[in-house]
């Protein structure tokens, strides 16, 4: 008989210890970046040929921008952030995911950041 492994991680963070508002907000920008990133490669032919490295950091730093930027639209502060606010920005989220992802894709990415947001004392 095969044993299941639970995941302990989630985004980076491990849900096995003490989870902050900080580490989800966290969680949220991995996911994001995971599950549009490659939306995200389609403008690589505008910039050339970018160096790889390069490309993944102005990624990542794209979509931390659309985050704090998300934050702000709902009057919520992003470096410092609690249960709620990320809430919000879950929700705010899931409009923007219906553009290019499947509903069972975003139901299950969500679930997982709720899974995070659950574990904040």
């Amino acid at each position: 008989m095969r044993s299941v492994k639970k995941k302990t991680m989630i985004y980076g963070v491990d849900i096995t210890k003490k989870v902050t508002p900080v580490m989800v907000r966290d969680a949220i920008i991995q996911c994001f970046y995971e599950a549009h990133g490659n939306i995200l490669d389609l403008a690589k032919d505008f910039f050339g040929d970018p160096n790889k490295e390069k490309f993944e950091k102005m990624k990542k730093s794209h979509v931390k921008e659309l985050i704090e930027n998300i934050f702000e639209k709902i009057g919520e502060n992003f470096d410092n952030p609690t249960k709620e606010s990320l809430i919000k920005v879950v929700d705010h989220l899931k409009k923007i995911a219906r553009i290019y992802r499947k509903p069972d894709i975003i139901i299950k990415h969500v679930s997982e950041i709720k899974q995070l947001i659950n574990k904040i004392d």
